[in-house]
């Protein structure tokens, strides 16, 4: 019979949360195995009732995942509150175990149960296994065995509860934030560098919650929560409440993800009177399955006169194949080849060959976060005709965009 290495199994299933349930089952059909039993299960005691999690089976399941009753009738509660013994070599010959009902109709034979304890010390169910006849050879170290699958099944269990947890406080305050619409939006000036005028503004969030937190730490908790799309079109729908203010020569640039793209209705969410005004700029680090789909999402947005935007070329490979897919009006060129540009041949370069290609193909570039004028004046040399960035101006709400002349009133 093989013998089970409790640190190989900690580091292989403990490590493995996001495969859960399969880890799960392969530990409950490791130790069937193991033991020689027909039956093992993993069972959650709560609220008065024994479920069963997982099980796996030798024979045609007495149990299946999902099934559950009252907690007194079963070996669990008994195991746990001590009136029946962890290792059972034959059930018929003692008396509590003799009275369930499982014991005849099933029938159970040997039996193995020990507790399941979460890491915060609570009782979650318990790792059990059991064959319909019964086995006199059975003894502790066969109970040891057990009880190493379910302290490690505790430690998964808890890893999982806890990010449920997470995950349900995470959507909690993103759904105050929807519902109590906490965030401001703010407006980022994009200049034309050689003639020194303002062409267009990007809108940004910013949130008013007691829990300070950057913006993108927001999107990504409610891309987490599920919530992505709801979020990012509040935000859009703030951004577009303040278009009139800006001046008239000027464009609005919001900022979307590939899946709200895909899940909302475009359409009616950038309905606004003055299209060709208005920029979607795709933001997404990581590839897109599914470009013809993103494209034929925007394609009556562009169709009408909206500019499309690929943001952060530059920071990463999936960008390029935005750029390729997508084929945007407007190449954003990230701040991290911007940073610096002036005393960087190796980002001069790279920005050269996207001038370029921008230049072959119809885009124009926009240079962000531009922050020293040693940027500003490599950026114009290169052939950079717009940016933005601390240097020409900071994120503004629109109240300080009047104040400095920004708005049309």
């Amino acid at each position: 019979m093989p013998t089970i290495n409790q640190k190989l199994l900690e580091g292989v299933i403990v490590s493995d949360t996001p495969h859960y349930s399969s880890t799960m089952q392969a530990m409950l059909e490791a130790v069937r195995n193991h033991l020689g039993m027909d039956v093992a299960f993993v069972s959650r005691i709560e609220n008065g009732k024994r479920s069963f999690d997982f099980v796996d089976s030798s024979i045609p399941p007495p149990i299946r995942p999902g099934d559950s009753g009252d907690v007194e009738d079963s070996y669990c509660q008994r195991v746990v509150d001590g009136r029946l013994p962890e290792l059972i070599n034959d059930a018929k010959e003692i008396e509590e175990a003799r009275a369930l009902p499982g014991t005849q109709s099933i029938p159970i034979g040997a039996h193995l149960s020990v507790p399941i304890m979460l890491d915060n010390g609570d009782l979650y169910g318990t790792f059990c296994c059991f064959s319909r006849h019964p086995d006199p050879s059975m003894n502790t170290r066969d109970l040891d065995v057990l009880r190493t699958f379910a302290d490690i099944a505790g430690k998964h269990i808890s890893h999982r509860e806890a990010a449920r947890s997470q995950e349900k406080a995470l959507r909690a305050e993103i759904q105050e934030i929807l519902a109590e619409e906490r965030l401001a939006m703010v407006f980022q000036p994009i200049q034309d560098i050689h003639r020194q005028e303002t062409v267009g503004f990007e809108s940004l969030a910013r949130f008013e919650t007691p829990v300070r937190k950057p913006p993108n730490i927001w999107f990504d908790q409610a891309k987490r929560a599920g919530m992505a799309a709801e979020l990012e079109l509040l935000a859009v729908s703030q951004a577009l409440k303040h278009a009139c203010h800006l001046p008239e020569q000027c464009y609005l640039s919001v900022n979307l993800s590939p899946e709200t793209i895909l899940e909302a209705d475009m359409e009616s969410a950038l309905s606004v009177p003055e299209p060709d005004k208005l920029v979607v700029e795709v933001t997404e680090h990581s590839t897109i399955d599914e470009y013809d789909k993103v494209a034929a999402a925007l394609g009556p947005l562009r169709a009408r006169g909206v500019k499309l935007a690929v943001d952060d070329a530059g920071a990463g490979y999936a960008s390029f194949r935005h750029i390729l897919a997508l084929a945007p009006d407007i190449i954003k060129l990230d701040m991290s080849i911007t940073r610096d540009i002036d005393s960087d041949f190796r980002k001069q370069a790279l920005a050269k060959s996207m001038i370029a290609f921008a230049e072959a193909t119809g885009c124009e570039i926009i240079a962000e976060g531009v922050e020293t004028s040693a940027e500003l004046r490599e950026l114009r040399a290169l052939g950079v005709h717009k940016a933005q960035g601390y240097l020409i101006e900071k994120p503004l709400p629109t109240a300080d965009l009047r104040a400095k002349g920004y708005t049309r009133n």
